[in-house]
């Protein structure tokens, strides 16, 4: 009989705790270390993380969850699904890296929002074209490294039916090719029961998202197909970030062994329900993966205590990957005792499934002092001061409908022209400049005290004279101070709120390379003092154009945050919206004309199933508009949304009521204007007309091609131009160039309109 294991995560972060995996992948990059040298710091990160898991008591550890950019384009690999355009690459390393970012003559995949998280993932294109073929070498190449540690494996493989749902299709549907690759998934399966793997696990959180009833009766199929075959390991099948809703029972009903259930985002009453349970070894997810506030022991033993009377084995799990929340809290003096106290990351995390396991298996004497331990901490949480402040939510509760409100677009429109007469197709940038080393080094210094704040200012100041200076050489038409002083877009006005803690080293993957660091939003939120205005007002001194101040939104703040479980996101995200709002204000105050306050993460947030939408909605759009309506309507309001499928919000989009929205389009070549047209759309708009986050420079043709088939959409008299993010993470020389080639294609379209 197939071991039941009583205790494993669903994941592990791959990036390594100093990021080295970050550092190694950019060296490769730049030409400064070989593939194997790089695949040397990739063997290191692998074994450290299944050790730990292993001497902190995981009974089944996770493999094939390390890769070097991203699961999904790892997917797409082993099963020969990667585009042709990449095909003629004849390394194997350099086609994978070239469909993750492209090169000086390929585009790379889209990328779009792993569900309702900040990761995002590469979207696989499927064509008629496209053959599928097993390449199973990554995952063997995996299971028999640690098999070789004496490493209990557990192979983790992406689903083929979220596989084939979250890929993007040209002819027929999605779950048209899913008898193809079903087939390559059992020849996958005889081969790891070949290498000695007693359980795999194969992740199908796209189920826990509403699907037809087709598509949950195709979902039936395969792993009645799957459990069918007589060679192959006990299958797990996961499925996170939500309840499984009518695919549960379906999957109940087939021959998989076990089934990991999402019991922090999910239901336990809708899992105990379930006809079938008794024949299943439950996998519980009551360690919450993705946010990193203390484990209520006392309430999970309930949860799986109640779960055993029903199921045929248990076993406790993180309710996700661990990749969502940082390595360890080891390191992190800088948090004040009471704060440290309630919180857990990744090692702490493992540590708290370990410890309930053990409370599972023989009783919660045996974990005594450890109750005791988060018994305390909850309640030092309850009573801290900084979780109630009274002036806030008094100032909340005075809130009425006008402030939310501005004057119709049309009045503001004239009042916007007459002040800041533009020429059609204004030319701007979304905010950030390349963070060069000098700015590195100079935030380093000030670190660690080898310079004081006025040298620090002096240098910043130097930073925007030059970004400023470059600006106005292109010919740019509206210009930003390029934001040197920020080390992150929402960790720099975290880190000037009450109510919010920032980490030393509490990195987290965002994609690929791409590594941001979340602030802690642990108690009510107040602005001190002015955040952004004397940057903005330096860098407006500097030029007769405009200068945008630059602010972050108060859902981003809050999606890209740790937040308190305590109360309400609506609730959280008004509080933030007070501070944004208050800094709007004194940005007018000091002159600035226009100010961009960045939704970037409306979408992430979105619940997955319908029926939840409309309320976040409801209160994501008044946030917004709470934090932008204080100003006069001579000053415009512009927005910036990137990387997420818009669909969905498309009508909340308009709802915002910004008087110009950036929004990312080039890879996904202008589709989204469309969408923006069916609600009736008919304010500014500024489609991204090239790829910031491909190493490429884009030529005028390119990017003039860009815009004539965004004025198919958008009138010249609403259209603006710009790049489709943030230039901060690209080099110096490709922005001048990029910009260079923008500007002159505006130029040329505009002579034809």
């Amino acid at each position: 009989m197939t071991f039941a294991f009583t205790a494993t995560v669903l994941g592990s972060p791959r990036i390594g705790p100093r990021r080295e995996l970050k550092k190694a992948v950019e060296s490769y990059w730049a030409g400064n270390l070989d593939a194997a040298a790089l695949e040397t710091v990739a063997k290191d990160l692998r074994r450290q993380t299944w050790t730990e898991l292993v001497d902190a008591g995981i009974d089944s550890v996770p493999v094939n969850v390390f890769s070097y950019y991203d699961q999904m384009l790892d997917t797409a690999v082993m099963l020969g699904a990667l585009p042709e355009r990449v095909a003629g690459i004849d390394n194997a390393l350099d086609r994978y890296f070239a469909a993750a970012r492209g090169n000086a003559t390929v585009t790379p995949l889209e990328m779009t929002k792993w569900f309702d998280t900040n990761y995002h993932y590469l979207v696989p294109e499927i064509t008629p074209d496209t053959v599928f073929t097993l390449d199973p070498s990554k995952v063997l190449g995996e299971v028999n490294e640690a098999l070789a540690l004496g490493v209990p494996v557990r192979p983790v493989v992406i689903g083929p039916v979220t596989f084939l749902l979250l890929s993007k299709f040209e002819g027929g549907a999605p779950l048209d090719r899913l008898d193809e690759i079903v087939a390559l998934y059992a020849d996958l399966l005889a081969r790891l029961e070949d290498a000695g793997v007693e359980w795999v696990q194969i992740d199908e959180p796209a189920l826990v998202a509403d699907r037809t009833d087709a598509e949950i009766a195709a979902v039936g199929a395969v792993y009645n197909r799957l459990s069918a075959l007589d060679r192959r390991p006990a299958i797990l099948l996961a499925s996170y970030f939500g309840d499984l809703g009518p695919a549960l029972p379906v999957l109940a009903e087939t021959g998989v062994e076990g089934l990991a259930v999402d019991l922090v985002a999910g239901s336990l009453d809708s899992v105990i329900a379930t006809p079938g349970l008794e024949r299943k070894h439950v996998v519980a997810g009551v360690v919450d993966g993705r946010n990193i506030w203390r484990n209520d022991l006392d309430g999970s033993l309930d949860a799986l205590e109640a779960l055993r009377e029903r199921a045929g084995s248990v076993a406790v799990s993180t309710s996700c990957s661990l990749l969502h929340v940082p390595y360890t809290l080891d390191g992190e003096d800088g948090l004040d005792r009471a704060l440290r106290s309630w919180l857990t990351f990744g090692a702490e995390k493992i540590k708290e499934v370990a410890t309930l396991a053990t409370g599972v298996q023989s009783g919660r004497d045996a974990i005594t002092a450890e109750l005791t331990d988060a018994r305390a901490a909850a309640a030092t949480r309850v009573a801290d001061p900084r979780l109630h402040d009274e002036a806030i939510r008094d100032r909340l509760a005075a809130l009425s409908d006008a402030d939310r409100r501005r004057s119709p677009a049309a009045e503001r429109r004239a009042a916007q022209s007459a002040v800041l007469p533009l020429p059609p197709l204004p030319t701007t940038t979304i905010g950030s400049y390349p963070q060069t080393t000098a700015i590195r080094v100079a935030r380093a210094a000030l670190r660690k005290g080898e310079i004081d704040d006025a040298e620090y200012v002096r240098r910043m100041q130097s930073e925007i004279a030059d970004v400023v200076a470059l600006q106005e050489k292109l010919g740019l038409d509206v210009l930003v101070h390029g934001e040197p002083e920020r080390n992150d877009m929402v960790q720099y006005f975290a880190e000037q709120l009450d109510g919010f803690s920032a980490t030393v080293n509490g990195w987290v993957q965002s994609y690929g390379s791409r590594c941001v660091r979340p602030p802690i939003l642990f108690g009510d939120v107040r602005r001190p003092r002015p955040m952004t205005v004397d940057w903005t007002s330096y860098a407006q001194s500097l030029t007769a154009k405009p200068v945008k101040g630059m602010l972050t939104g108060p859902v981003t703040i809050l999606a890209w945050s740790f937040v308190r479980d305590d109360q309400p996101l609506a609730e959280s995200a008004d509080q933030i919206a007070l501070a944004i709002r208050d800094e709007t204000v004194d940005l007018e105050k000091s002159g600035a004309q226009v100010i961009q306050v960045d939704e970037p993460a409306l979408r992430e947030l979105l619940p997955l199933r319908a029926v939840d939408q409309p309320a976040y909605l409801d209160w994501a759009v008044g946030a917004f508009r709470l934090a932008t309506s204080g100003i006069e309507d001579s000053t415009s309001v512009h927005t910036h949304l990137c990387y997420s499928e818009f669909g969905e919000v498309i009508g909340a989009i308009a709802g915002l009521d910004a008087d110009v929205t950036s929004i990312e389009a080039a890879r996904s070549r202008m589709e989204v204007l469309d969408d923006l047209n069916a609600v009736g759309f008919d304010l500014g708009v500024g489609p991204g007309v090239y790829d910031i986050h491909s190493p490429r420079v884009p030529s005028v043709d390119e990017i003039a091609g860009s815009l004539r088939a965004a004025l198919k959409a958008v009138p010249s008299e609403r259209l603006w131009v710009n790049p489709d993010c943030g230039l901060k993470t690209r080099g110096p020389v490709e922005v001048e160039a990029s910009l260079r080639n923008l500007v002159e294609a505006a130029h040329v379209v505009r002579a034809a309109i």
